[in-house]
């Protein structure tokens, strides 16, 4: 966004709590990649050129990405600085931080939809005796006791955490909840090189059936590796985890689970296969000659007799890691566009309160926005909406 201000010569800010990309600096596993590959790490002006675009950016690679894109185009950030407060000031904001206080006429609000992990209630009720970590705490099973581990959560973050730690050694039990299965290749090319090429990335807000649900999807069980390798539930189970269904109650010390493993399980390879058949349809009517031929993958394998319950220290469990997702954190905005679960109200980012805006969540414009790439359109859209504004308000 800084980038398109400048290139409309709108004076501007940035204000940023620690260091550039301090999130991922900051809140990120030691092992973790991108589940994009590199070839679609593209910002506006800044495109890959590296020698392994079908790779996978690793986190010091993401945040020299993004540094280096911050000193490339010169964006004014002030580092260090915490935004304490954003309020209504006369036709525009206020902005109060722990470094001083600024008004201006418009905000763009880039904090995202991730800043605080999203804990169930079930973990209130967990003894003391076992740790407990967030995706945002997690760095390392070193960082782990040798005792069994329970991941709560089948998104990509639980089962590339249950994956590592697995390898570690350690038991691992993971719960399973609605959860979004792909493979990582199909017919000799990336996943996103399908969804890219297929459309379904630029599919705008407007036009997905159901909004709200596209936004909260969960994760798809992607892993970004040299390998390219794919991981699903069959791949854990292989390895020797245990898959259980999703995450109830914990009560005196005994976790119970839903029996809806099964269920969830199918309706996740039912949505896999309609999708692969959606690359298969297009890839018949374009007549690609440089793909494989169509192919299907085996139905993920659920224990017949899944364990309802897991007394926590009979099975020696000693850390609990919660990848359960995230929830926005607007506890500073004294602007009325939250909704009754916080979220902030908008139409492709642009809020009911005149010169406030919002970028960086999922399907913001698209479906695309999720990811880093789809900052390249969303930026340009949202600074041409904040510069007729800024016209607008300055003939008022």
């Amino acid at each position: 966004m800084s980038c398109r201000l400048a290139e409309r010569s709108v004076p501007h800010v940035v204000l940023e709590r620690g260091e550039v990309a301090n999130s991922w600096r900051t809140e990120r596993w030691e092992s973790l990649r991108l589940l994009t590959p590199n070839w679609q790490s593209r910002l506006p002006g800044v495109s890959y050129h590296g020698d392994d675009p079908d790779g996978y950016m690793s986190m010091p690679d993401v945040v020299d990405f993004i540094t280096t894109y911050a000193s490339t185009i010169a964006a004014p950030v002030h580092t260090h600085t915490k935004v304490i407060r954003v309020g209504a000031h006369d036709r525009g904001y206020v902005v109060e931080t722990d470094r001083g206080t600024w008004t201006c006429d418009s905000v763009v609000i880039a904090s995202g939809g991730a800043n605080v992990a999203n804990l169930p209630a079930a973990a209130a009720d967990v003894p003391s005796s076992i740790a407990q970590v967030t995706a945002m705490t997690y760095r390392s099973p070193d960082d782990l006791d040798d005792r069994a581990v329970l991941v709560v959560g089948a998104s990509a973050t639980g089962v590339q955490l249950a994956d590592e730690i697995r390898r570690s050694g350690r038991s691992v039990t993971i719960a399973i909840g609605e959860h979004v299965r792909m493979p990582r290749t199909y017919r000799g090319h990336d996943v996103f090189w399908w969804m890219d090429r297929v459309g379904i990335l630029d599919e705008t807000h407007d036009e997905v059936d159901d909004l709200v649900r596209a936004r909260h999807l969960p994760s798809p069980q992607l892993i970004g590796t040299p390998e390219r390798r794919s991981i699903d539930l069959n791949a854990l189970t292989d390895r020797g985890a245990e898959i259980v269904g999703r995450l109830t109650r914990i009560i005196d010390g005994v976790a119970q689970f839903s029996g809806s493993l099964a269920n969830v399980a199918m309706l996740a390879d039912l949505k896999m296969n309609r999708l692969l058949q959606t690359f298969d349809n297009w890839a018949e009517v374009t007549g690609l000659s440089d793909i494989g031929p169509p192919e299907r993958f085996d139905a993920t394998r659920v224990p017949g007799s899944a364990r309802l319950v897991v007394d926590l220290a009979a099975d020696d469990i000693g850390t609990i890691v919660w990848a359960t997702g995230y929830r926005p954190d607007y506890s500073w905005l004294d602007v009325p566009v939250l909704d009754p679960k916080g979220r902030i109200r908008h139409v492709g980012g642009v809020t009911d309160s005149p010169g406030l805006y919002v970028t960086g969540l999922s399907v913001l414009r698209r479906r695309r926005s999720s990811f880093i790439n789809g900052a390249e359109q969303d930026s340009l859209e949202l600074s041409e909406h904040l510069h007729r504004y800024l016209g607008v308000r300055s003939i008022a």
